[in-house]
């Protein structure tokens, strides 16, 4: 267990398990958006069980390649890193100019947020129904590594960076819920209790309850969450859970993302396949290293 006197950045578990989490979050994506829409029929009927970071899908992705999911994370780290701590204005001009860039994918709620804020200057939009897709919860994972020290400042900072795109009550939830969740995986690692964060948002927010796994796999956050926790709650392992969760199919490299995310802070780096690791774009692994190490300096 992490030693509350001993600096984060010089624990070693407490990296691997930071820096599992990130690199985890991106090979669930780039593995999930080889089959992302596809039901589990149809991804049964072609690759029987689909394990293999290939590129493909519906955006014709290199091998390794990843999506929104990832991008949108990494946008969140740099303006962290390159502001020195929390600076909603610099994350938002961040994810303005990932946009600007031209992304293999943008959900409709994150364009329109970036567009309003780019015509209003405010950093929240107003709150809507239309809001609650799984958009700012692919992204969240630096604001929980920017904040392991104080939990409340994790969930204030997840919760500020959602509202640029997002504000919807099921988004909000979700996304203190994961964070929460992947800081204290981070932090204690197998000790860690967070059966009870997850079954407290269920006795807040019913509608997450994931046994039995209701079999639904849309954008919308409750359904990802549910097939996220179905995946993570009934493995024992990094492969197993997200081999599990993108086969569901739907939105399988967001579900695939958040996934790897909570699974890679379990289980750490050494948890992860060589080969998928290996498939990996380099230039991501290069940056989630770099990024991870210079986020826990700023927690």
């Amino acid at each position: 267990m992490t030693n509350e006197n001993e600096p984060l950045n010089s624990n070693a578990r407490v990296l691997d398990r930071a820096l599992g989490a990130f690199l985890g979050l991106a090979v669930g994506d780039a593995l999930g958006a080889t089959v992302e829409f596809m039901t589990s029929v149809e991804i049964a009927a072609r690759y029987r069980i689909h394990n293999q970071i290939i590129g493909g899908g519906w955006l014709s992705l290199k091998p390794g390649q990843v999506t929104d999911d990832t991008e949108m994370a990494l946008a969140l780290g740099a303006a962290l890193i390159a502001s020195g701590g929390w600076n909603l204005r610099a994350i938002a001009d961040a994810f303005v100019a990932w946009m600007r860039r031209g992304p293999v994918d943008i959900g409709n709620t994150t364009r329109r947020g970036l567009v309003h804020y780019l015509s209003t200057g405010q950093l929240s939009v107003p709150p809507s129904k239309g809001d609650g897709g799984n958009g700012a919860a692919m992204r969240h994972l630096p604001a929980v590594l920017v904040s392991l020290n104080n939990d409340q400042m994790l969930v204030q900072r997840c919760i500020e960076q959602a509202h640029i795109t997002h504000h919807h009550p099921k988004s909000d939830a979700a996304i203190t819920t994961l964070g929460r969740m992947t800081r204290r995986l981070v932090l204690f690692g197998t000790e860690a209790a967070v059966d009870e964060l997850a079954f407290d948002l269920i006795r807040c927010h019913p509608e997450f309850t994931f046994r039995p796994w209701p079999g639904r796999t849309s954008g919308y956050v409750v359904d990802t969450v549910q097939t996220v926790f179905d995946g993570f709650f009934h493995t024992d392992n990094f492969e197993d859970c997200l081999v599990r969760v993108v086969n569901r199919g739907g939105d399988a490299d967001t579900a695939g993302a958040l996934a790897g995310q909570l699974a890679g802070a379990l289980y750490g780096t050494r948890g992860i396949p060589d080969r998928w690791l290996n498939r990996l774009a380099p230039g991501v692994i290069s940056t989630v290293r770099q990024q991870t190490s210079k986020l826990l300096r700023l927690s």
